[in-house]
């Protein structure tokens, strides 16, 4: 009797962990088909960016009348493609180990920017500073010509801590922190700037001129 009685327990009991190890495996399976972010190319929709930065190939700034062009090499590493303007016939490359790993900072914080609200474009764009942008930020695909994203920058926020961005072609204007255009400014000041290859122009030049001066 104590045999028989025990039969219909342990049957149950094997039913009971049967049934776990399938809902365990499923769970496992379930685990390893689920996307990941940036797995598949598909980034955080709460993100700025609609790819993860290491699908990127390129971002330009436009800024105050000049271009300025980041672009990945074969290698993965960033490096400044130089300043571009409408009357310019060359422009400046460099590959510096510490400027590839400053650009990358910058963008990988690019990457990590969150949308924080989001407001219906309205009659009301021009409040927001999107219609006459004074800064555009292009992002690329690698070896794509045609940009990813374009985004106009507006003005910053009443509360200081946002800026208005606008997706061009969309009718949406968002925010997001404002240092983050703060930190692509200062990319673009320090690498374009007096400090940035120009200057390296300019020596070049002047060491020239004092060489052609001598007797």
């Amino acid at each position: 009797m104590r045999a028989g009685g025990l039969r219909p327990r342990l049957v149950t009991v094997w039913l009971v962990l049967a049934g776990l190890v399938a809902a365990i495996v499923a769970l496992e399976r379930a685990a390893l088909v689920r996307p990941r972010p940036g797995g598949d190319g598909r980034a955080d929709p709460h993100l700025l960016l609609p790819v993860p930065v290491d699908r990127l190939g390129a971002i330009e700034v436009a800024h105050a009348g000049r271009l300025h062009r980041f672009e990945r090499d074969a290698a993965g590493a960033w490096f400044y493609h130089g300043v571009h303007t409408g009357s310019e016939g060359v422009h400046a490359h460099t590959s510096d180990p510490a400027l590839a790993a400053r650009i990358e900072r910058a963008v990988a914080a690019l990457g990590r920017t969150r949308i924080e609200r989001q407001f219906a474009l309205g009659a009301s764009a021009g409040d927001y500073g999107v219609t006459m942008p004074e800064t555009l930020i292009l992002v690329y695909r690698p070896h794509d010509p045609q940009p990813l994203v374009q985004y106009a920058v507006g003005d910053v926020a009443p509360d200081t801590l946002s800026r208005y961005l606008q997706v061009v072609g969309s009718s949406a204007v968002v925010t997001i922190p404002n240092y983050q255009i703060t930190n692509l400014l200062a990319l673009i000041q320090s690498v374009g700037g007096p400090s940035g290859p120009d200057r390296l122009v300019d020596r070049a030049r002047e060491r020239g001129r004092d060489r052609a001066s001598r007797p």
